[in-house]
């Protein structure tokens, strides 16, 4: 074993579910390399301290320059606004540190191909954070998907939908100021890039966006609550997405419905550990879908607990992610999913924004 010490940008809910990945991955996983809590940086001083403490750092700074340059630091996580994302991870690989950045892939499409150029000349192991395509249950859908178990798919449904800001009285914040921090920038990247994994590449799509609540105490909103998506992949299904941040009921309501030419599946994250199967066998009075519980024969499952039906929870799927992203390090090869399919779902996010603007189908080759 080999100890790798850790970087951690961003102290809040993200940085602190990375510093708990980084601490329970060797023993989940017996990970090759071990890392070592070595540098938290957050937005001041005082915070940076509290973080260090709470979470096990060596040490803390307020300045993320300080970190990326510290020769005790090996290995960088991004978990700090959108905004800060491109100058970060371009200071990491001119150095010739491996970066992990949370998604979206910077603040806009501009950004993120600057940042797939500075992974692509460093060399450098790079991986984007998209945690909920990582359970065991949507794991194993995408294998499901590549033994045709569900034949040729025809048709995909998704959707990222929460009601954090689905009432209108919520004042206005951080979430509702500036186009990143929209649900197109905010929610719509993780289930795209879903669809991406389970069904392949976007060929075409017709978008609409919009904000419900365009005024909240004590300000205005200037970025989109809920914006949907009907889709022509490249390999000729047919789908739709919609994202929401208004959906009034829903918690965390990362969801999707497959259906192909001797199948389908369907699967709620707010059910994260239940998978649901149908395949055209048997006589028809005995067919229907099957509730699958994930447990030890399911992939990623077993390193967490031993009993199935017991279930894996949100802070798992971010040690798996730990996982790859050691991985990455200890084989010099990047692991899916990279800063180029970070790339490639800001790539869409731009189209649909495009598309609602011309209320036209775009073609995502042309972005």
């Amino acid at each position: 074993m080999s100890e790798i010490r850790i970087g951690i940008i961003g102290g809040g809910y993200m940085g602190k579910a990375h510093a708990v990945a980084m601490a329970s991955v060797g023993a989940v996983f017996d990970t090759a390399l071990r890392p070592r809590l070595e540098m938290i940086c957050a937005s001041s001083e005082t915070s940076a301290e509290r973080y260090r403490k709470s979470y096990g750092f060596a040490r803390a700074t307020a300045d993320w320059h300080v970190l990326v340059s510290d020769q005790n630091v090996d290995a960088i996580v991004i978990a700090s606004p959108q905004s800060t994302h491109r100058a970060i991870a371009e200071a990491a690989f001119e150095l010739g540190k491996p970066v992990f950045c949370e998604k979206p892939l910077g603040a806009s499409l501009e950004d993120s191909a600057a940042m797939v150029a500075a992974a692509e000349a460093s060399g450098q192991p790079n991986m984007v954070g998209f945690n909920y395509i990582r359970t065991p249950a949507s794991h194993y859908a995408r294998q499901l998907i590549e033994d045709g178990a569900i034949g040729d798919i025809t048709w995909f449904r998704g959707e990222h939908t929460e009601d954090f800001l689905a009432d209108p009285e919520t004042p206005a914040n951080w979430r509702t100021d500036g186009q990143a921090n929209g649900t197109m920038g905010d929610l719509a990247p993780h289930m795209i890039n879903g669809a991406l994994a389970l069904v392949g590449p976007f060929q075409s799509i017709l978008a609409e966006i919009e904000t419900v609540h365009s005024t909240r105490p004590g300000g205005t909103v200037n970025n989109d609550d809920q914006g949907q998506m009907m889709v022509r992949f490249a390999r000729g299904a047919m789908g739709h997405l919609f994202f929401s941040r208004v959906a009034t009921g829903r918690k965390m309501g990362y969801a999707y419905e497959i259906t192909g030419t001797k199948g389908a599946i369907r699967f709620d994250q707010e059910d994260q550990n239940a998978l649901w199967l149908y395949r055209m066998v048997g006589p028809e009075a005995e067919r229907g879908f099957t509730k699958i519980l994930t447990g030890p024969a399911h992939p990623d499952y077993e390193p967490f607990c031993q009993g199935p039906g017991h279930g894996t929870g949100y802070q798992d799927q971010i040690i798996i992610e730990a996982r790859d992203f050691l991985k990455a390090i200890e084989t010099g090869q990047s692991v899916w999913p990279t800063f180029a399919d970070g790339h490639e779902v800001n790539r869409i996010i731009a189209a649909a924004h495009a598309s609602s603007s011309s209320k036209s189908w775009r073609d995502i080759t042309s972005f």
